[in-house]
């Protein structure tokens, strides 16, 4: 086990250009993340030399807030991003820029306001009881189970019951699932040559098993909407809020197909992305211990045996702290690509049309300039008094600025909420022998799944 005082939880390797592309189409895992080199993680701005398309990345945060503000509309959420969930989520927020993002984020925002999520909160809690429920079972038997899968299930059950009033365990929900799960781990490999040929190569279709699952998404989540659109006074739930929501300049409604885009936006990045960052945070309990019980003397202090409730979610400081920086070292979206419709210069650096401009909270994150000891994993960065010193815009796991995600507040309500729920109740024990390496794919996520078990907390070894 690493030094508690000084604990670096798995990275990538660093590798030459050529050689890190090599290796990357040989395994054929589409770990993107081997791609980069050290550099990046020291230059305010650099090539990436594996690409034959201009792919330039930035990590100084202002020209990163100059280019996602785009005052100019000219640096578009680039086709890499599009082209990959295109078939998936059609025109959603997700996708889209100018105008149309606009009229989506305004009809949307209430949705996840403040009192939706604490209305929404009951739903997450019984999801996470229901969770506890399982992990009771497992703890008896003895059972070793993935981590990663159980984080999905948990986050999709909580979607599930707060944005459709449905528990993942009926028929449609689980379907969702088992073809979302097929999506993220099928559509790899594309994003991995999209980016490194040409913007005329780009058009690489997506594998027959993807547009099939896209098509049974969309499918089912079609039949979701219908059943609100036809009882709706029957549900009080996001769906219904987003179903509700006006165009304040034109009084329009979202239409089936539009409400399809969104749902599934919510269903991906509501379940995908915060499964990714607690599968971290629940990996580094596990190898960390004592911090399992730093955390559990606050739940104490401020829990006590009572139920946790929607206020106990923000009188947490150390496990907030805990969550945030998880997402500094994983955050869940590795990159963000845009592309230069036309020339351009930013922080002195000229692009070219058609140039790639990476964006990435992953080496913005840990990079030397912005964050001491950058791949250390220090919570009490995040306590609020050492949080002001964090440099502004160095920190960007959910966006930043008109783009933050949408779900943020709804993410981090629900992972304290998991977190202080399984912390006080489980020890988490890895299965020995395992070796753990971050892959950014569709989410940041180990390249093999996690195994480990469970017991319950202070039962004896």
């Amino acid at each position: 086990m690493t030094v508690a005082e000084h604990y670096i939880p798995p990275k990538p390797l660093s590798l030459w250009s050529v050689v890190a592309l090599a290796r990357v189409l040989w395994k054929g895992d589409g770990n993107l993340l081997e791609l980069l080199p050290a550099a990046a993680y020291h230059f305010d701005v650099g090539n990436l030399g594996y690409s034959r398309r201009s792919t330039v990345l930035f990590n100084d945060p202002g020209a990163v807030r100059e280019i996602m503000r785009d005052a100019d509309g000219i640096f578009p959420k680039s086709d890499l991003m599009v082209s990959a969930l295109e078939h998936l989520i059609g025109d959603s927020i997700f996708v889209t820029d100018g105008e149309r993002w606009k009229r989506q984020r305004a009809m949307i925002d209430p949705a996840f306001s403040h009192m939706r999520i604490s209305h929404a909160f009951g739903a997450m809690k019984a999801a996470v009881d229901d969770h506890v429920s399982t992990l009771q079972e497992r703890a008896a038997s003895g059972e070793t189970f993935s981590l990663d899968l159980a984080m999905s299930h948990l986050t999709a059950d909580i979607i599930c019951r707060t944005v459709f009033s449905t528990p993942l365990q009926t028929g449609v929900a689980v379907d969702i699932f088992e073809d979302f799960n097929l999506f993220e781990r099928s559509a790899v490999q594309v994003d991995v040559l999209r980016l490194i040929f040409k913007p005329a190569w780009s058009d690489i279709p997506q594998p027959p098993e993807v547009l099939a699952a896209c098509e049974r998404i969309r499918r089912h989540l079609g039949t979701l909407v219908d059943s609100h659109l036809e009882h709706r006074e029957s549900f009080d739930d996001i769906a219904t809020s987003v179903i509700a929501a006006t165009d304040q300049q034109t009084g329009e409604r979202f239409t089936r197909e539009e409400l399809i885009d969104q749902l599934g936006v919510f269903f991906l990045a509501g379940h995908e992305t915060t499964a990714s960052a607690l599968t971290w945070a629940f990996y580094m309990l596990a190898d960390q211990p004592h911090w399992l019980e730093r955390l559990r003397e606050e739940i104490a202090s401020v829990v006590g045996d009572a139920p946790l409730s929607f206020e106990h979610t923000r009188q947490l400081p150390l496990i907030k702290a805990f969550f945030k920086e998880t997402l500094r070292l994983y955050p869940p979206i590795t990159f963000m690509p845009r592309v230069a419709l036309r020339e351009a210069t930013v922080a002195g650096r000229r692009l070219r049309k058609g140039a790639l401009v990476m964006i990435a909270p992953w080496t913005l994150q840990r990079h030397s300039k912005w964050w001491p000891d950058p791949h250390a994993f220090k919570p009490e960065r995040f306590l609020p008094e050492q949080e002001k010193t964090i440099a502004q815009g160095a920190y960007i796991p959910f966006g930043q600025g008109p783009h933050t995600c949408v779900g943020a507040g709804f993410a981090q309500t629900e992972s304290v909420l998991i977190l202080a729920e399984l912390v006080r109740r489980f020890d988490w024990i890895l299965t020995p022998g395992q070796t753990v390496r971050p892959a950014a794919r569709m989410t940041t996520r180990p390249v093999n799944q996690v195994t480990l078990h469970v017991r319950p907390q202070g039962s004896q070894r």
